[in-house]
């Protein structure tokens, strides 16, 4: 039997993806803590159990500043069975990872986490979440939380270092072994696959915060409190807020501030391109999914790159992904097969 606060099962039943109340959990309730004991009759359990014993299991999580999504995956990267809930505390959230993957014999996790985060095996604070606007994260070490739970190998990496791995193994650059993947959200991030492995030095790239110049008829000054115009500072989310004060969803795609995004993320792209030389790049993330967007950016970098270097034809280089929503946490079963004993 598996015990949870109020407020944590609160949280936890309405996103579960596989459906407890659904599935015949039974909800035992005491004076301070809530329980859910596994019904024979959760048909997904019993399932799970048969996969246990014709695969070898992993497990993925894609931790999210806003939300957390674990899996289990088989030896082929499929995903067997998801959850999903909101990122909290350190201890509410992974009171959730807990329960769901204390459910399965695991042969190893592999982990996408929100950063910056401490990827160098030398350092101190190997596995740590470092500085971030998640107050409650800052410094935590949330491998060495994970391992504390789980004698099996692990891997570490950003969430978006994930998603590109994911890209590249089973979606929009499946095959390619020098890809970039970048997301632009409430935040920029990118991560790149350079000869299959992940490209980290001492640290992950942070190729958000690269400079852009700004565009002549764009007066606002980023948001970013580090950089200020730096490509995330003028070109995610906050930014159509900062100069409109109002949402992205709120806002005409024909409004020029999704022109001067364009203008920006192009900018970035051409440097990416010139100094990585990946074979295919893939944009995510909510800004992509503006009407225009990508031809925008294609004809913008086109312009940028001025065929200084060959690439591929634009529409085959710069793509939208393949997984969608799966990319991070494809990539976090991808990242705990590549590490399992």
């Amino acid at each position: 039997m598996l015990n949870f606060s109020r407020k944590c099962l609160k949280n936890m039943i309405p996103a579960t993806e596989s459906g407890i109340m659904e599935r015949g959990a039974n909800l035992l309730f005491h004076k301070n803590r809530t329980a859910i004991e596994w019904n024979p009759r959760w048909q997904r359990t019993r399932k799970l159990t048969n996969w246990s014993e014709k695969f070898m299991l992993v497990g993925g999580i894609e931790a999210g500043g806003t939300k957390f999504v674990c899996a289990v995956g088989n030896e082929k990267n499929e995903l067997l069975e998801r959850i999903a809930f909101p990122t909290t505390t350190p201890e509410e959230t992974l009171e959730q990872v807990f329960a769901f993957f204390d459910r399965f014999d695991l042969a190893a996790i592999g982990i996408g986490s929100f950063g910056p985060i401490d990827v160098n095996k030398d350092s101190e604070t190997y596995g740590h979440i470092l500085s971030t606007p998640k107050l409650a994260w800052k410094d935590f070490d949330f491998l060495g939380a994970m391992k504390a739970r789980y004698a099996v190998p692990m891997g570490w990496t950003t969430d978006v270092n994930g998603a590109a791995l994911g890209e590249s193994a089973l979606g929009a650059a499946k095959g390619m072994k020098n890809i970039m993947y970048i997301t632009i959200g409430t935040g920029v991030g990118a991560g790149a696959i350079v000869d299959g492995k992940i490209l980290e030095g001492i640290g992950h790239p942070e190729m958000g915060h690269i400079l852009v110049r700004p565009h002549e008829d764009d007066h606002y000054e980023g948001f970013c409190p580090y950089h200020g115009n730096c490509l995330e500072g003028m070109a995610a989310g906050p930014s159509i807020d900062g100069r409109l004060g109002k949402a992205g969803k709120d806002v005409e795609p024909t409004d020029a501030v999704w022109d001067y995004i364009a203008y920006y993320i192009a900018q970035a792209l051409e440097a990416y391109t010139v100094i990585l030389r990946p074979e295919r790049i893939v944009l995510g993330g909510g800004v992509m999914k503006v009407p225009g967007m990508l031809d925008n950016i294609k004809a913008k970098f086109t312009k940028l790159l001025a065929d200084y270097v060959p690439v591929p034809a634009v529409d085959d280089y710069l793509v939208l992904p393949g997984l969608v929503d799966d990319a991070g946490i494809t990539g976090a079963i991808i990242l705990a097969n590549e590490v399992k004993a």
